[in-house]
């Protein structure tokens, strides 16, 4: 573990500490280190499209819409390959909310999160991304799996 010592003028402390302390940090190290974690995996995201990653992506959409829920469920259906779990939640008479679970190539996940969201009637569209590395590869019960670990 290596030291950094920063230096922040007042405003800028009292903010930091005012979300440290919204966000249930015990310090301001642990503050900094996620920043930092949360930084350099978007940098690796925008700049090496052909990573891996697993995502959330979450969107509102009114089911009444025609055939939307039959096209987003096709679409996913069609990418079984990225798509690991979809909740659906029914927040009113007209509007559900789902989170979709995906996994998979940087470039492939952004472009179904992208096109799920870009269908007529989808709103509140927002994809979270986390750069993946494969671990080890190993068997369980004669079954082979590859575990994922995150980048940073």
């Amino acid at each position: 573990m290596q030291r950094v010592t920063i230096s922040l003028d007042d405003e800028l402390a009292t903010s930091f500490d005012r979300l440290i302390a919204a966000r249930g940090y015990a310090n301001r190290s642990e503050a900094v280190r996620d920043l930092i974690r949360q930084h350099l995996d978007r940098e690796a995201q925008d700049h090496a499209p052909r990573g891996h990653c697993v995502a959330s992506l979450s969107y509102v959409y009114n089911h009444h819409a025609r055939d939307l829920a039959e096209r987003l469920a096709g679409r996913q259906h069609a990418h079984h390959d990225l798509v690991v779990a979809t909740m659906h939640v029914h927040l009113d008479h007209e509007n559900c909310l789902e989170t979709t679970v995906l996994q998979g190539s940087v470039g492939a996940v952004r472009q179904l999160a992208g096109s799920l969201t870009a269908e007529p009637g989808v709103r509140h569209g927002s994809l979270n991304l986390v750069a993946v590395e494969h671990a080890d590869h190993h068997a369980h019960g004669g079954r082979t799996h590859r575990h994922m670990k995150p980048r940073y």
